[in-house]
């Protein structure tokens, strides 16, 4: 317990493994350790962390980042003399600290994970990782396949892992996307299959042995309170052997198997079990590889050992967690060769009626009904699931340019109809195409579960196998209970005709009342129609964000149309964005989206608003969010400001106005380092005029040219930050010179 100035002295002057310790008694001296790890993470990762702006804790990033940074090999701990301490394990000291891990490449990081010297550093991830990351994949062997297995198995099904997300696979193994699918939908053909079983699995079969052992004492004590000491007292020492055969019943091994987990016992002959090996927020048993190791579990076992009748031992650590190389190719490679007839509950073609109904009991059903995804008797990659176990599974995910075919995509529909723990879904530039129908019939079958919790779906894409509108009504008529659904295309496809056979037109399918809360659409440059909107409005009167881009509108009064439809359909519309629609013809609109009373946030984001506007549009738009005491933010960026329209929007904060605009983003709007400092001299005149009371405190230039003049930018920024929370970059305006040549 040293003194508060001792220590703070003290601190710079420790290693890694020692501040850590210290964090404690620091924190009860008042004092913090934030700038020692920030100064850690200049001193040793060399680089600028990406959003540096919004990071809470240095201590965390850093040790995570350490974690990864070791795990990979690319960074050598003897570089810095505060990393060299032999007190100090990289891994095991850094791994409560992480919550998000990105494995890459030959996946040389789940390898590592899964050896058994890491066991302690898995039990620590175990407890404390949310978000596993899969980037840039290449084909492995069978031998990488069964470390993941085995990480995949601890972290997501007996551990904390809520998210796994997979991103840039140009050429993805099929047989290890679908290993990692299933296993983070929560399927795993343990026993049979495998002959590592978890000794956590064991513990959860062996909970009906003990349940059953308690009723039956239960029922000898109330038997004996009764004064029955004679045929009664019989029914206890009959308990092992009911309960081993009660138990036998739920184990997929059989009692015979020696595959068999044992409980560890300490005066085992292979050693005892570390229990001091637990770190904090892992798990009070052994990990994968090893068996579970509760005092409890280990006197009922000597109790039993008469009807074992085997010796107990830990299973050697010299034996791999698989005996057979050929079983995990099984299980995930086998061709489901299953008679399908009875998947289809129902099938109609009445308008409004689902044109199928997956019974609830096959989550391994092939997907049918459409020509993108036609059943088909055992294609590659597809797997049976009625032969693996159930475990828990993660909420949200996410896969990221990584094509998916036919076969993937009807194994990933037959995961999806029964993960009833998915909330967030993300599928971003998979190729998709026609087996978009696929995904929907999985998402339909999902719909009718009563524990679903799917609220979060976004799918983009290159082209688009439908209209926008249309796809955004078959996935609202597929799955009704969604908060938030984006749907973002890059070009139309261009060939005519490729819509599945059978499939009514989703524009004619009407669409339930639904839950939706947030809709995204990017068009792929089509045009947006308001009548084919209108069904979706309609339906949706929970929404509160509508976001519409890159769409052209196909006459002057369309726009017109649109804002009469929100203002009828979706009363509860707070956010309203326009990103990249040609706004410049439509300036009545504008300023009627403006003064709307009910809209808190309104974005115009390179839609063109100044580009043959008149002063008097602008002074326009000053009067009238000046006169708008509901709106809250304002984003204007990519609308060719320059300078002298910046300066006229400092106005809206006048003494005269009753807005109550917080926010204001002028990105990529031409402004000089000039117009900026005007502006901010107008702004503190305003301000002054109303004693200081002003709610103005978010101000976003991001991409201007203030790197001409870095001396008065400087200036403008500093008394800027006064005021209000300035958010900007350090970026190069000689690059996009050609792009604002207009303005100049």
């Amino acid at each position: 317990a040293l003194p508060g100035h001792l220590l703070r002295g003290l601190l710079p002057l420790l290693t890694v493994f020692r501040l850590e310790r210290a964090e404690g008694a620091a924190r009860r001296a008042g004092l913090s350790t934030q700038p020692i790890w920030r100064q850690l993470w200049d001193d040793v990762m060399k680089t600028r962390p990406p959003n540096s702006e919004n990071i809470t804790c240095w201590r965390k990033k850093f040790l995570e980042t350490f974690f990864s940074n070791v795990l990979h090999g690319v960074l050598d701990i003897s570089s810095d003399w505060r990393l060299n301490d032999h007190h100090f394990s990289p891994l095991l000291h850094s791994s409560p600290h992480v919550s998000q891990l990105t494995l890459c490449n030959m996946l040389q990081g789940a390898v590592e994970l899964a050896a058994e010297h890491n066991h302690r550093v898995l039990e620590n991830l175990a407890g404390s990782l949310r978000t596993l990351k899969f980037q840039h994949l290449l084909s492995s062997d069978q031998s990488v396949r069964r470390s993941l297995v085995l990480l995949l198995h601890r972290l997501v099904h007996h551990g904390s892992v809520s998210q796994v997300s997979m991103y840039s696979w140009p050429v993805p193994d099929t047989v290890l996307l679908v290993l990692i699918l299933s296993m983070s939908a929560g399927f795993w053909r343990s026993g049979n299959a495998l002959t590592y079983q978890c000794g956590l699995c064991t513990e959860k079969d062996k909970a009906p042995r003990r349940e059953l052992m308690q009723e039956r004492a239960e029922r000898c004590r109330d038997t004996e309170r009764e004064g029955s000491d004679g045929e009664n007292q019989k029914g206890f020492p009959e308990a092992p052997e009911e309960a081993d055969a009660h138990l036998n019943s739920v184990l997929s091994v059989p009692r015979s198997s020696p595959l068999r987990n044992q409980p560890c016992e300490e005066a085992s002959s292979e050693g005892p079990c570390d229990h001091s090996s637990i770190q904090a927020g892992s798990s009070p048993h052994c990990g994968s590889g090893q068996l579970s190791c509760h005092p409890v579990l280990q006197k009922t076992r000597r109790r039993l050992k008469p009807t074992v009748g085997r010796k107990r031992r830990c299973l050697r650590r010299s034996r791999g967690p698989y005996a057979d190389a050929e079983d995990l190719y099984d299980f995930v490679f086998t061709v489901a060769r299953e008679d399908n007839s009875g998947l289809l509950d129902k099938t109609s073609t009445k308008e409004g009626e689902n044109t199928e109904n997956w019974t609830s009991s096959s989550p391994g059903s092939l997907c049918t009904g459409h020509a993108g995804c036609k059943k088909r008797g055992g294609p590659a990659g597809i797997f049976s699931l009625k032969a693996a176990h159930r475990f828990r599974s993660v909420s949200t995910l996410e896969l990221f340019s990584i094509p998916l075919t036919g076969e993937t995509c009807r194994t990933l529909s037959n995961l999806l109809s029964s993960w009833v723990s998915l909330e967030n879904l993300v599928l971003s530039y998979n190729g998709l195409d026609a087996n978009i129908c696929c995904i929907l019939s999985g998402l339909r079958a999902l719909s009718h579960h009563p524990d679903c919790r799917l609220r979060v779906l976004r799918v983009s894409d290159v082209f688009s196998h439908m209209p926008c509108m249309e796809l955004v009504r078959c996935i609202l008529s597929a799955f009704p209970q969604l908060h938030t659904l984006s749907v973002s295309f890059d070009l139309k496809n261009q060939l005519e005709g490729n819509r599945p056979e059978g499939n009514p037109c989703c524009s004619e399918v009407e669409i339930p009342e639904s839950c939706l809360e947030q809709l995204e659409i990017r068009f792929p440059r089509e045009p947006l129609h308001t009548t084919f909107l209108l069904p979706v409005l309609k339906a949706s009167k929970s929404l509160q964000q509508l976001s519409l881009d890159s769409a052209t509108l196909p006459c002057s009064q369309e726009l017109g149309l649109l804002l009469e439809a929100l203002k009828e359909c979706t009363p509860n519309l707070k956010k309203l964005s326009f990103h990249d629609v040609n706004l410049a013809e439509h300036q009545k609109e504008v300023l009627l989206l403006l003064q709307d009373p009910v809209l808190q946030e309104i974005t115009f984001s390179f839609c063109r608003l100044f580009e043959s506007s008149t002063a008097e549009f602008l002074s326009e738009i000053i009067k009238t969010v000046k006169r708008n005491s509901s709106l809250k933010s304002l984003k204007l960026p990519g609308n060719r400001l320059g300078n002298h329209r910046l300066v006229a929007l400092a106005d809206i904060f006048s003494e005269d106005s009753s807005s109550s605009l917080c926010q204001l983003d002028v990105s990529s709007n031409c402004i000089k380092p000039d117009g900026l400092l005007e502006f901010t001299k107008k702004l503190e005149g305003h301000i002054q005029q109303r004693g200081g009371q002003i709610q103005f405190t978010h101000l976003r230039l991001f991409q201007n040219w203030l790197d001409q003049d870095a001396e008065t930018a400087q200036e403008a920024l500093r008394r800027l930050k006064a005021v209000c929370s300035v958010v900007n970059d350090s970026w190069d305006s000689s690059q996009a010179f050609a792009d604002y040549i207009s303005v100049m």
